[in-house]
């Protein structure tokens, strides 16, 4: 008899053993709960719920036929993961994909491990394994986070330890929850990636947002022609510094202005201006009748 036969008929032999209503077991503390916890166990698959917690929300139909074929020859290789609700009933924790599949080629039971656990463990668990899964979309796994962070009130360095990833890439996966709704779509549905998303969120109005979106789809633009871009978006939002006047303006004004002053005055007339383009006019006179000659210039 085979290591495989031999795992699977230990665990019918437990099935058997969570269907006697004299052994239900619900909690560790409780008699067999050592035969069942932990173990590999047949279970029926009508007698096992769909885990509410579950952070997945699409799941690839072509990725799920070939997971269901592969079960069909070879039949479930990596158990499911289930908690105890009551007697012969059970919640999912991990593997929806797995039975499913299952499901699709229909078997009747499955192979799972059992936990007992709170709702509180019990959505940890269903994220925390998700999260370390390579097929979740950057959208889903932050929402997963987010979860966690409202529901369990774990802080970014208490994920970094569960998950086993750094406290910046969770922090760069929550900033993509400030995306426009229209551009989180997009990622999930593989029109721009997460690197796309990361440029974008440095942009705080959501129309703009949405424009150097449509933008990147329809121009098939990279990330880093995407940075390129929203670096452009900041620097032309910036105030633009008061040209200065060139020094061959300043020149300019003074002799051509400075006959006109002298013929209307009759007087050697001194203009300067600076380089802002601000300036002072300076009328020299030689006595008291010759300064009351251009006040009457003046007042015209």
């Amino acid at each position: 008899m085979t290591k495989a036969i031999k795992k699977q008929a230990l665990g019918r032999g437990l099935s058997a053993l969570l269907k006697d209503p004299e052994n239900d077991i619900k909690s560790v503390d409780d008699k067999n709960a050592d035969k069942v916890v932990g173990n590999i166990i047949e279970l029926e698959i009508s007698a096992i719920e769909i885990n509410p917690f579950q952070p997945r929300s699409n799941f690839n139909e072509e990725s799920l036929r070939e997971l269901a074929t592969s079960i069909k020859e070879l039949g479930v290789i990596q158990p499911i993961t289930v908690r105890k609700l009551d007697f012969n009933k059970y919640q999912l924790i991990s593997g929806e994909r797995r039975l499913r599949a299952s499901k699709l080629v229909g078997l009747t039971h499955v192979p799972a491990y059992i936990r007992i656990a709170n709702d509180n463990e019990s959505l940890v668990m269903a994220l925390v394994e998700n999260i370390q899964r390579h097929d979740l979309d950057p959208i889903e796994i932050a929402l997963s986070y987010q979860r966690l962070i409202d529901e369990i009130q774990l802080t970014q360095e208490q994920m970094s330890e569960r998950v086993g990833k750094k406290r910046s890439t969770i922090a760069n996966y929550l900033r993509l929850l400030k995306l426009d709704p229209i551009i989180q779509t997009g990622i999930r549905d593989g029109f721009i990636s997460m690197g796309h998303g990361r440029a974008i969120i440095n942009i705080e109005d959501l129309d703009v947002q949405t424009d150097i979106y449509q933008k990147i789809v329809s121009q098939n633009l990279s990330v880093r022609e995407t940075e390129a871009l929203v670096k452009n978006y900041h620097e032309g939002q910036q105030p633009k510094a008061e040209g200065k006047p060139k020094a061959d303006s300043a020149f300019q004004i003074r002799e051509t202005q400075k006959n006109t002053f002298n013929d209307y005055f009759g007087s050697k007339v001194d203009i300067k201006v600076a380089g802002n383009g601000k300036g002072k006019i300076t009328i020299p006179f030689n006595s008291e009748a010759d300064f009351n000659r251009i006040i009457k210039l003046i007042n015209g």
